[in-house]
């Protein structure tokens, strides 16, 4: 049994399956926080500071 083949054995026990799910979706938020965290700082460098309140609220 490869190593790969002993990780899927043990993410898939239906014990393990939500913290697979849980672990996809910090993985998801983080994304989205990163995102969000370069469009407030390329708005900073172009000097629109005032609009990044409404970029959140969107």
């Amino acid at each position: 049994m490869s190593g790969l083949d002993q990780f899927l054995d043990i993410l898939l026990k239906p014990d393990n399956i939500p913290i697979a799910g849980m672990l996809l979706l910090v993985f998801f938020f983080t994304w989205i926080g990163l995102k969000q965290a370069r469009r407030n700082d390329q708005l900073i460098e172009q000097g629109r500071t005032d609009e990044i309140l409404k970029e959140m609220q969107k």
